[in-house]
């Protein structure tokens, strides 16, 4: 019994006790807030097109349960910023409740119209946070650059809510497909340096019209987006050397319509620059396409008199799946450097007609998710009814650099048939082929076969500046240094950056330099 009573005596001094502590008790904020940052940056939008979220963290260093009576934006309901407090959203909030030795999240974000604003082109907006605590305001600046950019995009059907899709000739059928988008108008082919261009969807190239990129164009796409050269159609993309590798200035630069840092080097961000069949005379000089699905879809037109694409001078970075996917087409490609896809940097599918000269093929994709070599070759597509065989005409590697972080860095899937041809050669490249268990032996892996493989050097390590940052410059300590001939860096006198080659070229895009 005595242990029973002193149990209720316990329980009841208890409850005597905590009905007596003051935790929902508030003391006003006595403006001794301490913040995360004292400036939230929200790097640069464009207009229209809603930012980021970012998060401010608010500490309450006292050892007193605070209230502060007032968290607005300067200029109110006005601001281009929106709030979220505590996970309240607002623009205005009263008595918000910081608990001792505690802490709260604030989340910003924008869309800003560049057209209410007092000036056209690039401005800087900014705002502020202010914390009010009746005698003392702290201050939290918001800056954000919004750019102004052409913006091309599908109309929607006002009744319906659809948005336009494409109508394309398909085997000389015009197909309806479901692919959103439009094809551009006589006064939108041609894209300038004078504004950015955002894409929403397909920008498709009408057939017989040519759609021209200049020097210094900046062209963004939305998730899903990308351009689609029609039938009869072709793409120049004007590009020209420049001076400052970290600006690029005169490069023309195609990635997502994300300008946040933490975006610069995402996958997949949008769609591919798709050279439907039937468009002819594609050429593209000193670009850089990065974070795209597939940077480049080529398909079709392997035995066009020219070739279907062809691509000097550029980089093409980041690509969730493919760098280059040809389809039964016809590439030619000279200093062009592929890094980091999700599945191969380049691949010649359904056969095709293919000739790289001083190119860097390269993979530092995560290979623990990767199931494709940096360079596939087949000559055949396949359905669940059918085996479908092409000829790969030709493929040449010349003076070029195949490389990666996996073993075996090439592989040629060839559907053998007398009817069809599989003419591949590599010569005098740098290329990694390590297969130690002996899978792929004699045939097409002949090595000593100098019809297939002249002069080419094996898992002589490339010593590249830096993979993960899409760094493939050579050191003078590389294997691919002084691999000659001549006669190929005479058609490619000079490098990527501008160097001269002929003296003593090295294999890839790059002549080595000291890092």
């Amino acid at each position: 019994m005595n242990r029973i009573i002193s149990f209720l005596f316990c329980i009841g001094f208890l409850m005597l006790w905590s009905s007596c502590r003051n935790d929902l008790e508030f003391s006003p904020s006595t403006g001794n807030l301490e913040f995360s940052k004292d400036t939230v940056y929200l790097d640069t939008v464009f207009t229209n097109i809603g930012s980021s979220t970012y998060s401010l963290k608010v500490y309450n260093r006292s050892n007193t349960d605070i209230r502060v009576p007032s968290i607005r934006l300067a200029a109110g309901n006005d601001s281009e910023y929106r709030l979220n407090v505590d996970g309240m959203p607002g623009k205005t909030f009263q008595d918000v409740e910081i608990l001792a030795k505690d802490s709260m999240f604030v989340f910003i974000e924008t869309t800003i119209d560049i057209n209410n604003l007092p000036n056209a082109g690039e401005f800087l907006y900014t705002d502020k946070i202010i914390f009010d605590s009746g005698s003392t305001q702290q201050n939290v600046d918001l800056v954000t650059l919004v750019k102004d950019a052409v913006f091309i995009y599908p109309d929607r059907d006002a009744s319906t809510g659809l948005i336009e899709t494409l109508t394309l000739n398909i085997g000389g059928e015009q197909v309806e497909t479901d692919i959103q988008g439009r094809y551009l108008m006589p006064d939108e082919l041609t894209f300038t340096n004078q504004k950015p261009y955002v894409v929403y969807g397909y920008a498709a190239v009408p057939n017989g019209e040519i759609l021209t990129i200049e020097a210094g164009a900046r062209i963004h796409f939305h998730a899903n987006s990308g351009l689609l050269v029609s039938e009869g159609a072709s793409l120049v993309v004007n590009g020209a050397f420049s001076s400052d590798p970290d600006l690029l200035e005169n490069e023309v630069i195609f990635e997502g319509d994300r300008l946040e840092p933490d975006f610069s080097d995402v996958p997949g961000q949008w769609g591919t620059i798709w050279l439907f069949q039937g468009s002819l005379n594609n050429q593209i000089n000193y670009a850089t396409i990065k974070n795209a699905s597939v940077g480049i879809l080529s398909d079709s037109n392997a035995d066009a008199p020219n070739a279907k694409l062809t691509l000097n001078n550029s980089q093409i970075y980041n690509s969730s799946n493919f760098g280059i996917l040809g389809r039964n087409t016809s590439i030619t490609a000279e200093n062009v450097v592929i890094n980091n896809s999700g599945q191969s940097s380049f691949a010649g599918t359904e056969g095709g007609k293919y000739n790289f000269t001083h190119c860097t093929i390269a993979n530092y994709w995560n290979n623990s998710f990767r199931q494709f070599p940096s360079l596939l070759l087949n000559n055949y597509r396949e359905t669940e009814d059918a085996l479908f065989l092409f000829n790969l005409t030709e493929a040449n590697f010349n003076n070029c650099i195949v490389y990666g972080n996996d073993d075996i860095e090439f592989v040629l899937d060839e559907e053998a048939d007398p009817n069809n041809t599989f003419n591949f050669k590599f010569t005098n490249s740098l290329v990694r082929f390590n297969d130690p268990n002996g899978n792929f032996t004699g045939g097409n892996y002949n090595f000593n076969n100098t019809d297939l493989y002249e002069s080419t050097r094996f898992n002589e390590a490339p010593v590249f500046k830096n993979t993960a940052k899409n760094e493939l410059l050579i050191s003078p300590n590389s294997g691919a240094t002084a691999i000659g001939p001549n006669i190929f860096s005479d058609a490619v006198p000079n490098d990527i950056l501008g160097i001269n080659r002929t003296a003593s070229p090295d294999a890839g895009a790059y002549q080595n330099t000291d890092f």
